[in-house]
């Protein structure tokens, strides 16, 4: 205590530091068995919340996307005062002519499907309706708890702490700070999209540089256990699901040290959106566990108080609704489209199938077409799968589609939708090498298991 006192800071700032942070970890890192795995309060709650606004979810995501789109659309075309000289509304509204396209395109996608008027393609179960009834009531859930209860995690102290405490061990094995360890951890345990928007918040706040936020977006975005477990469910595996998920963790630290260190990751700048001289000393030096309590402390007593805590909670909220749905909408149905109705995916997979029969893989040909798809959407080479009689080739493909880890449908185009700086090229490229190099690691296990 003598070293706090020195630092002068008092029981209350010690309270100001532990509480919230401790209610923080409890919603997003702390693993809670359910009837269908491991989750996390949080995913739990999202889930509850979506079961009770079920019916009218559809419509007020709709509603959303279309404001969206109508509030950029008039900004653009009139620049009115109160827009530009509002910073928030300036910034959620003044985007650029392609998410200016990407959000008309997800609101006349989403008013099509609502109203079930409109192409096959487009309103389909398997294209935009999935995305409107599937995946985006989750993503509006998820945004308003996210949103309001992420600075219990980033904003008392809780990283400073977790930067000091992880830092010798995430900077030399993943060329990262050690604070990106808490991302991983929301995400593993809960969900995909709470570690990229763990990460977009704080590369905003000038926490993480260009290059750490798309490595850690791109890397550390894992796939929950729960998920895990419905894939490997899907193709008929899941006695398998101990060897098959250590297979995915194996497959997922060998990836997230090696592709960090190949372009386009490692050609991305290490400078920062804002200038934040605290995080660039934790990049450049390794502080003590009493230096990372003390600077979480000075976080914590220098927070600005619950008024501040509701006002930035509300906007983050708002920035996520109008942003990033409409990109999710546009985007996704775009990628299932390609995916449902086009030979696209099936055509970019043949160069595959030399690889797949020189890895011994059982029915390659079908397995190939199952290779690139995961890009569109990560489920649907596990209900491809399903139709192979290889239980070996199956369980490589249920491995492959979440080791892959970037599905346009939804992590990649919230990755987009958000201001983390890779672009939709980076993404492919960034997908097919982390397929090239888990494939033959999940290769090798299955032929042990098998």
């Amino acid at each position: 205590m003598n070293k706090l006192k020195n630092n002068k800071y008092n029981f209350l700032s010690i309270l100001k530091f532990i509480i919230p942070s401790l209610i923080g970890i409890a919603l997003f890192t702390t693993p809670i068995k359910t009837a269908d795995g491991v989750s996390i309060p949080v995913a739990l709650i999202s889930n509850m919340l979506q079961d009770i606004l079920s019916s009218s979810l559809p419509a007020l995501i709709t509603a959303l996307i279309t404001i969206s789109a109508i509030f950029t659309v008039i900004y653009k075309l009139f620049k009115l005062n109160f827009i530009s000289n509002n910073e928030y509304l300036c910034k959620l509204l003044n985007v650029s002519p392609f998410w200016t396209s990407m959000r008309i395109i997800g609101a006349i996608f989403s008013i099509l499907v609502f109203t079930e008027v409109g192409p096959t393609a487009i309103i389909s179960e398997n294209t935009g309706g999935l995305l409107l009834s599937g995946l985006m009531p989750t993503l509006f859930c998820i945004f308003l708890l996210a949103g309001m209860l992420l600075p219990l995690l980033l904003d008392f102290g809780l990283m400073d702490l977790c930067g000091a405490l992880m830092t010798k061990i995430m900077r030399p094995i993943f060329t990262l700070p050690g604070r990106a360890s808490i991302d991983c951890l929301a995400s593993w345990l809960g969900d995909g999209t709470i570690g990229v928007l763990l990460t977009s918040k704080q590369y905003e706040d000038g926490f993480y540089s260009k290059r750490e936020a798309a490595v850690i977006s791109t890397t550390f975005s894992a796939v929950s256990i729960t998920f895990s477990l419905v894939v490997i469910s899907q193709v008929g595996l899941s006695h398998l699901f101990i060897p098959y998920y250590g297979t995915v963790i194996l497959c997922g630290v060998i990836t997230a040290i090696i592709v960090p260190r190949i372009p386009p990751l490692s050609k991305i700048d290490d400078t920062y959106l804002i200038d934040n001289h605290n995080e660039k000393s934790e990049s450049k030096n390794n502080l003590t566990i009493n230096q990372g309590f003390n600077k979480a402390l000075a976080t914590a007593e220098n927070y600005k108080g619950i008024k501040y805590f509701f006002k930035s909670g509300l906007e983050n909220v708002i920035d996520m609704w109008l942003g990033i749905l409409p990109v999710v909408m546009s985007m996704g149905t775009i990628a299932l489209i390609i995916a449902e109705y086009t030979p696209v995916f099936k055509i970019l997979g043949l160069p595959f199938i030399p690889l797949l029969n020189l890895l011994s893989i059982p029915e390659a040909a079908a397995a190939s077409q199952t290779i690139l798809v995961g890009f569109a959407d990560m489920f649907i080479p596990s209900i491809i799968a399903a139709n192979i009689s290889s239980e070996m080739t199956r369980f490589i493909i249920a491995a492959l589609s979440v080791t892959q880890l970037i599905y346009i449908s939804e992590v990649g185009s919230l990755i987009l939708g958000s201001k983390i700086p890779i672009n939709f090229k980076q993404l492919f490229i960034i997908f097919i090498e982390r397929t090239l190099i888990s494939l033959p690691i999940i290769a090798l296990v299955a032929h042990i298991i098998f």
